[in-house]
């Protein structure tokens, strides 16, 4: 469930040519402060989507919310944590 949700985040990433200093940058809409910037698009893309992996663990860590992708709700799993650990 959550390699399905990355890479359905990933298709919704947008990748633009910083040209002034020869990078890629990349974002994904809606998921506040999760971008990457490297110098080829597939290191953009590598790390885009390790910075998603990280945004993910820290709002499942703080119990904040998670947008659903595709019907995919990760939100059920804080509530699962907290049932089990709180």
């Amino acid at each position: 469930m959550l390699a399905n949700y990355i890479d359905m985040a990933m298709e919704q990433a947008v990748y633009e040519i910083i040209e002034n200093e020869e990078t890629y940058w990349g974002e994904i809409e809606g998921f506040q402060g999760v971008w990457a910037q490297h110098v080829t698009l597939e290191g953009c893309r590598r790390e885009l989507r390790d910075a998603l992996g990280d945004w993910i663990a820290l709002r499942l860590q703080l119990n904040l919310p998670i947008p659903n992708i595709a019907s995919i709700d990760l939100n059920h799993l804080n509530r699962h944590y907290e049932a089990h650990y709180v």
